[in-house]
């Protein structure tokens, strides 16, 4: 995974401030208009992240689990 970087700066709309990111960015993480977007902070980063889904979580967790079923005692003894 590469980091990429560039210097932006806020842009006045209404009483508030908006950052715009550019398309190659949202095409790069697939991000559209629509999507939910988390905004977080470590404190001294702003991370912004598509929102995962409902629907994508639940499939993740229900592959997690048969992985863990079938290969449960093999990772357990990998990690030791």
């Amino acid at each position: 995974m590469s980091l990429r970087c560039m210097t932006k700066t806020l842009t006045k709309h209404g009483n508030s401030y908006a950052l715009v990111i550019d398309k190659g960015i949202l095409e790069l993480l697939k991000i559209t208009p629509k999507t939910p977007l988390n905004i977080s902070t470590d404190g001294r980063h702003l991370i912004i992240s598509p929102a995962r889904s409902a629907k994508r979580e639940k499939l993740f967790r229900q592959a997690l689990e048969e992985v863990n079923r079938v290969h449960g005692r093999v990772l357990k003894r990998l990690a030791e």
